[in-house]
């Protein structure tokens, strides 16, 4: 079965990128292709707070408070009752193991939304656009379903966006930086969902990634890396079946072709 036929299987367009970390050998399926980040984009906020904290324009222990106005429904604190209080780098913690939406907003406002496309520009990553914070997402979100508009969050030329080829650029970048890069993947590899990328490798790989969802869209980045101490950056995206968020047999499509991926890298 070809990484096209994976994805076709599911009833789903995908879109893969996956690179051997150390070597230029690279395999995928429409990788220049812009996509829809969703909570992908946390992972280049994180990376951009690490880095600030390296350069000692933030300290790491500095305290956030998220209060009513803060929560936008979700998980973490995001889904608080009550109001609660964490420091940055705890922030960046939630933000990247259960994507806690609050804790990104609160981080963005820290870090500055400027600053994260810098950091983009740096890395060479032209494609990749940052809109703002999740807060930002959701009043769009608002505003066009109150227009009964087609939703911008879900177009990848009006939304947060990238290609899979940029994402994997990006994941090479943290893992070729053994200061906040290798931070940034300890934050990925407590990641609470398992279900997609690394549902499709053995429990001897180890996988530090990020998910992103949305109606109809589901995404995944990571780093998978073997007991041989080879590594590789993988990035899947999907787009169609349901719009429900939850589709296992989607998820599953999504770990089998970074599988399939990874083993022609390995082959």
């Amino acid at each position: 079965m070809t990484l096209s036929d994976i994805f076709e299987a599911a009833g789903v367009r995908g879109f893969l990128h996956a690179r051997s970390l150390g070597s230029p050998v690279s395999v995928d399926v429409d990788a220049d292709s812009p996509v829809v980040l969703a909570s992908v984009v946390k992972v280049a906020l994180a990376y951009e707070f690490a880095r600030q904290v390296a350069a000692g324009q933030l300290d790491p222990t500095d305290r956030v408070h998220a209060t009513a106005a803060d929560r936008l429904g979700g998980s973490g604190s995001a889904g608080f009752a009550d109001d609660v209080s964490y420091s940055l780098r705890d922030a960046a913690l939630l933000a990247l193991s259960v994507s806690d939406n609050t804790a990104a907003d609160l981080l963005f406002d820290r870090v500055g939304v400027a600053n994260v496309r810098s950091l983009l520009a740096e890395l060479g990553l032209t494609r990749t656009s940052v809109i703002g914070a999740p807060r930002d997402l959701l009043r769009t979100i608002i505003d066009d379903t109150a227009a009964g508009l087609p939703l911008r969050a879900l177009d990848p030329l009006r939304t947060s966006a990238s290609t899979p080829r940029e994402m994997t650029a990006l994941l090479s970048a943290l893992w070729s930086d053994p200061g906040p890069g290798a931070q940034v993947l300890a934050w990925m590899s407590a990641q609470v969902s398992w279900h997609r990328l690394t549902a499709g490798f053995p429990p001897e790989v180890t996988v530090a990634a990020k998910t992103g969802t949305m109606p109809g869209i589901r995404n995944e980045i990571g780093v998978v890396t073997y007991p041989d101490g080879t590594a590789y950056a993988v990035a899947v995206f999907t787009v169609g079946g349901a719009e429900t968020l939850r589709r296992p047999d989607i998820d599953r499509a999504i770990g089998d072709a970074a599988r399939a991926a990874v083993d022609q890298l390995r082959s």
